[in-house]
């Protein structure tokens, strides 16, 4: 199953997450069909930037975003 979740990228304690498509079965942190975009919670205010056309391409054939991303995906407009 394809998932669009977080990847967690950054030092510790300041997280930076990138927004991928991947298999369900992979690692969190693992190897990504592809990036749709990033999502930086540490500053203030939190940047988000998607690639609206990829991200409904991926929805489209029916890639299942987890609670986090749909979230994220809502805010940034895709949703």
């Amino acid at each position: 199953m394809v998932k669009i979740r977080l990847k967690r990228m950054g030092m510790k304690k300041e997280p930076f997450y990138r927004i991928v498509v991947t298999d369900s079965r992979n690692a969190r942190d693992g190897r990504a069909i592809e990036e749709l975009g990033y999502y930086n919670p540490v500053t203030e205010p939190a940047q988000l930037k998607i690639n609206e056309e990829r991200a409904k391409y991926w929805l489209s054939v029916g890639a299942q975003p987890t609670d986090t991303t749909r979230g994220l995906l809502k805010k940034g407009g895709v949703l």
